[in-house]
């Protein structure tokens, strides 16, 4: 009896062993990202285990990408930009136009029937970067932006063009449509997928997308989750994980997606936040992995920058002279910046008048813009609004139009007078 249980004591002690053993090798497996794979004519891209970023994160870095661009998420500031007006391919940075459509057009919980134009055959361009999508099967739309986002699965962006627009053709229109909605001047769209090379957006482009996105709080949990595991039709479930290094080796990374072809390079909107500020760093056609790059950039918005209160509300901003007549101004509202903690340039403000505001204007009104500047960088703005309207300046012409336009005045006051 003795035997036996120390037999079945020591059969347990081994699978507890195992377990730890396979439990550990999990840990680690999902503590490092795996490689990207990437189209047939794409090129490598390997995934960094470590970043290579500036020992002195307070000096602007040097990017070695053709484009980018470092912006507060939440106001937009710009703090850092190389060549951010220059248009360029996007490749599955692309894909973000297609979650945005997706979320704003069917429910999560909706499901999908894949149309076998989205699927992708085993020497499809774009075919090794897919989930493996099954003509007929269905999948919650949920599901398919997991995939879109963070696996960047080709044909999970042509069935979610499909299952919003009934077509891909119809679903580029779309995307274009709502890049003119948004401000993205720069940006036309060929693909769902960013396949399609033609395709093409700037860094200031890209931002107003990011920060927009930002604000949808199902996009915003995607983007920044590691792992999904998906249901197949049959067999395993079908492990994705995000091709995004940040989210692993950048302390405070939230999102959001990478980009690769041979024409576009390396590309990468990745956005962060620490102590309560959030930095988004967008990342075009880099020499080798971007993920570096991004660091250096969101490492210099954190350690670089220092949040200043600039203007407090109804603070006196001098006069403006408008149509008419000259006002007192006072800010509107609380204007708070980032500030290089470097630099030796004072900071200096300017006002850009309403030219549609004329004399007199309501107490209130907002008759210019107060522009804070330090050096060529501009740190926000500020609407001035009239603390004071004066009188109407006495009315100019000879002294008899003048004098008799006073009498006339006083005969009309003594009937009034009369009158009452």
């Amino acid at each position: 009896m003795t035997s036996l249980r120390a037999r079945v004591v020591t059969v347990a002690t081994v699978l507890a062993i195992a377990a730890a053993a396979v439990n550990a090798g999990a840990a680690t497996r999902s503590s490092t990202p795996p490689p990207t794979p990437v189209p047939p004519r794409g090129s490598p891209s390997p995934f960094p285990t470590s970043l290579a970023t500036p020992s002195d994160p307070t000096r602007e870095p040097i990017i070695p990408a053709a484009s980018a661009l470092l912006a507060d998420l939440d106001t937009g500031q710009v703090l850092y930009a190389k060549d951010a007006a220059v248009p360029r391919p996007i490749a599955s940075v692309t894909k973000i136009m297609t979650a945005l459509l997706t979320l704003e057009t069917l429910p999560l919980h909706h499901i999908a029937r894949v149309d076998p134009r989205a699927v992708f055959e085993r020497n499809d361009y774009g075919a090794s970067s897919t989930l493996g999508l099954r003509a007929g099967e269905r999948i919650s739309v949920e599901n398919l932006l997991y995939a879109l986002l963070l696996g960047s699965a080709n044909d999970a962006a042509v069935a979610l063009a499909i299952a919003v627009d009934g077509s891909v053709p119809a679903f580029v229109a779309h995307m274009n449509t709502r890049a003119r909605q948004l401000g993205m001047v720069h940006t036309r769209f060929f693909s769902a997928s960013g396949l399609d090379d033609r395709g093409h957006a700037t860094p200031r482009d890209l931002l107003r997308l990011a920060r927009f996105t930002d604000t949808n709080e199902a996009f915003r949990t995607i983007t920044a989750t590691r792992f999904r595991r998906i249901p197949a039709p049959r067999g395993r479930d079908r492990v994705i994980q995000n091709r995004n290094a940040l989210l692993w080796l950048y302390a405070g990374a939230i999102g959001t997606k990478t980009g690769l072809t041979d024409e576009a390079g390396n590309c990468l909107v990745a956005s962060a936040m620490r102590e309560g500020r959030r930095l988004v760093a967008i990342v075009l056609d880099a020499p080798r992995e971007p993920f570096s790059s991004a660091a250096a950039l969101l490492d210099y918005g954190f350690e670089g920058w220092d949040q200043q209160t600039l203007v407090r509300a109804g603070e006196p901003a001098g006069t403006v002279a408008l149509r008419g007549g000259s006002v007192q101004v006072a800010t509107a509202a609380d204007l708070a910046a980032l500030v290089p903690a470097r630099g030796e340039d004072e900071v200096s403000e300017r006002t850009i008048l309403d030219p549609a505001a004329a004399f007199p204007p309501a107490p209130g009104e907002a008759v210019a813009i107060l522009v804070v500047h330090r050096g060529p960088r501009v740190l926000g703005r500020v609407a001035l609004v009239v603390a004071s309207v004066p009188p109407a300046p006495a009315s100019s012409g000879p002294w008899w139009a003048r004098a008799a336009g006073a009498v006339a005045g006083g005969v009309i006051d003594g009937i009034r007078a009369i009158a009452a």
